[in-house]
C-alpha cells in the first residue's frame, strides 16, 4: 500500500512539472520580447533560476543536516542530467541555433562557473592548499561571483542577438506574469513530490546517499528542466531552452553550492575523477558545437549519459 502511495505521489508530481512547464514557456517568452530581452537571456534568468528551485530546497536541505552528499552530489548530478541528457534530448527533437554572443560569452561563463567549483572543492588534491571541500569562505566568493554574473547577464540582455524570435506578445503584462507565477509554483510543488516520493521508493531499495543524490534527486530536480526544455524544443523556442540550462547550471554552481556552503562547509571526500571530468567534458563540449548544436551532438550527449549512469550502477 505505501509504495502505491508513493507511485501516485510521484505522477501526480510529474503532472505538475509538464503542466508548470508548458505556461512557463508561453508566459516568459512573451515578457521577454515585451522588454526586449532575447529568448536566451530570459531562459538564463526566470526560467532557469525558477526551474532550479527543487535544487535549491534539496540541497540547502542536505547542507542543514550535514549531509555534503546529498547537497554536493545533488548539483553535481544535476548539471550533467542537465546539459547532457536534457539538452541532448531537446537537440535532437530540435537543432538549437548557437548564437556569436552564446560562443563568445554565455557557454564560456558556463564553463568558468564549472572551473570555479572544481578548483574550490579540490584545492587540497590540486594545488596542496586546505583540504577537499567548500568552506564558508569559498562559499562567499561562490556567492559573490553569481551576483556579478546575473548583473552581467541581464545587462547585456537587452537587443541581444536572438534566433527564431516570434513577433510581438499579445498577452496583457499582468497575465503573463501570473503565467510565469503560477507556472513555477506548480514546478517547485511537481518537483517537492517527485523528489520526495522518488528519494523514499530509492530508500526502499537500499541504495547509497551518493547513488540517490546523483541520479535520483538529480534526475529528480532536473525534471522541471526536462520539461521546460521539451515544451521549449517542441514550441521552436531554442534559445529560451539552452538559455534554461546554462543559466540552471551556473545557478546551481554558484548560488546553491554558495548558500549550502555558507550554511554548513561541504566534504568533497566521495567526488571521484571520472565525477568531475563528466561535469567539465559536459559544458566545455558545447564550444566545439559550432553554430547550432543539432541531432547529431545531441545523440552523442545522450550516449555520454547513458555511459555515465552505467558507471555510476557498476559503482553499486
Amino acid at each position: 500500500m505505501e509504495l502505491f502511495v508513493q507511485i501516485l505521489l510521484l505522477i501526480g508530481g510529474l503532472a505538475l512539472i509538464v503542466f508548470g512547464a508548458d505556461y512557463l514557456v508561453e508566459g516568459a517568452s512573451d515578457i521577454a520580447r515585451r522588454f526586449g530581452l532575447s529568448e536566451f537571456v530570459i531562459g538564463l534568468t526566470i526560467v532557469g533560476m525558477g526551474t532550479s528551485a527543487p535544487e535549491m530546497v534539496v540541497s540547502i536541505i542536505g547542507a542543514i543536516g550535514g549531509n555534503a552528499d546529498v547537497a554536493i552530489g545533488n548539483v553535481l548530478g544535476s548539471n550533467i542530467f542537465n546539459t547532457l541528457l536534457i539538452l541532448g534530448l531537446t537537440a535532437i527533437i530540435l537543432p538549437i541555433g548557437i548564437t556569436v554572443s552564446n560562443r563568445r560569452r554565455d557557454i564560456p561563463i558556463g564553463l568558468l562557473a564549472t572551473l570555479v567549483f572544481v578548483f574550490l572543492g579540490f584545492s587540497h588534491s590540486i594545488f596542496r592548499l586546505g583540504s577537499d571541500g567548500l568552506n564558508r569562505i569559498d562559499g562567499a566568493v561562490m556567492l559573490a561571483l553569481f551576483i556579478v554574473y546575473l548583473w552581467f547577464s541581464i545587462r547585456g540582455g537587452r537587443n541581444a542577438e536572438a534566433v527564431g524570435e516570434a513577433a510581438a506578445p499579445e498577452r496583457k503584462l499582468w497575465v503573463c506574469i501570473l503565467m510565469v507565477a503560477a507556472s513555477l509554483a506548480a514546478l517547485i510543488i511537481g518537483g517537492r513530490l517527485f523528489v520526495d516520493s522518488a528519494t523514499h521508493i530509492a530508500r526502499m531499495a537500499g541504495v547509497s546517499d551518493k547513488f540517490i543524490a546523483v541520479t535520483v534527486l538529480a534526475g529528480g530536480t532536473s525534471f522541471p528542466e526536462l520539461a521546460t526544455c521539451i515544451a521549449a524544443a517542441i514550441k521552436k523556442k531554442g534559445q529560451l531552452a539552452l538559455g534554461n540550462i546554462v543559466g540552471s547550471n551556473v545557478f546551481n554552481l554558484l548560488l546553491i553550492v554558495g548558500c549550502s556552503a555558507l550554511i554548513n562547509p561541504l566534504s568533497f571526500d566521495d567526488i571521484d575523477v571520472v565525477d568531475v571530468a563528466v561535469l567539465i567534458l559536459s559544458s566545455a563540449l558545447l564550444l566545439f558545437c559550432g553554430r547550432k548544436f543539432g541531432r547529431v551532438w545531441g545523440g552523442v550527449f545522450v550516449l555520454m549519459f547513458i555511459a555515465y549512469l552505467a558507471y555510476l550502477i557498476i559503482q553499486l
